[in-house]
């Protein structure tokens, strides 16, 4: 556990939020590149798709530093639902109907990593998670053996619950340390097979922003930031895991009531 705090921002409205969140991306954007030429970003479902896509489709000031540069993004999914890449329960599906099929052709394509719609036939989510598993093996351990991938960036979201990724309040899979990628098949939100990236990989990544808006989320993210028996859910063992790495990207009204510190920009 780190004793760093995470940052909590607070914007009037989605449209002051998205601005701040571009600014946000752009900047891990440009440092990742700067680092070793490829941004390394993993991506949720829910409604962060939808606030990522105002944010990164927005013009450009005409800088460098504020112009998204897909080529170099390899985007990969931090939770999936166990379903065709075309089924709207699909997390790639949303990111591809929001984001990546809107994309200006002058700035490029990511290389995205979706599952193996394969092995969904097949139903075995166990299989699933290890085939995830493997193809982030193949991209953050090529060259060597490394105990985690560390990402450039994780884009979460949280649920009312308090759950992140595909991670819920309770469950064994928040005491897995060993896998990068799990299988859950009893999640108590549809659809119930999932696979999710483990807690050990969403706090090792270099910066992990998390998108909570609208009144809905008020009581959860009290929870989360200033209650003591808010400290086990999944959102909130994130922050303690991640200190200072962890920025969320709120509207007032998410954190309406809220005594944790807040910041206005970035």
């Amino acid at each position: 556990m780190t004793t760093s705090q995470p940052n909590l921002y607070s914007f009037p409205s989605t449209e002051a939020l998205a601005k701040q969140l571009r600014s946000y991306v752009l900047r891990c954007q440009n440092a990742a590149l700067a680092r070793h030429d490829t941004f390394r970003v993993a991506v949720s479902g829910g409604s962060l798709p939808a606030v990522l896509a105002t944010a990164l489709l927005a013009d450009s000031n005409g800088s460098p530093e504020d112009t998204p540069q897909f080529n170099k993004w390899q985007i990969f999914f931090a939770d999936e639902r166990a379903v065709p890449l075309d089924d709207k329960d699909s997390n790639y599906f949303l990111v591809n109907d929001e984001l990546l099929s809107k994309i200006p052709a002058e700035l490029g394509a990511p290389t995205v990593h979706p599952i193996d719609e394969k092995l969904v036939e097949k139903g075995d989510t166990q299989e699933l998670a290890d085939s995830y598993q493997e193809d982030l093996m193949r991209s953050f351990a090529a060259k060597e053996s490394v105990k985690l991938p560390v990402f450039d960036l994780i884009l979460l979201g949280c649920g009312p619950d308090g759950h992140t990724c595909s991670l819920f309040p309770g469950h064994e899979l928040l005491r897995e340390k060993d896998a990068w990628v799990a299988a859950e098949t009893n999640s108590p939100k549809p659809p119930p097979k999932r696979i999710t990236f483990t807690l050990p990989v969403v706090t090792s990544a270099l910066h992990i922003g998390c998108v909570a808006t609208g009144g809905g989320k008020k009581e959860i993210m009290k929870a989360i930031f200033d209650n003591e028996e808010g400290r086990s859910l999944p959102s909130a063992l994130v922050n303690q895991g991640a200190g200072n790495k962890v920025s969320w990207f709120t509207d007032h009204a998410a954190v309406e009531g809220i005594a944790f510190p807040r910041r206005g920009s970035l």
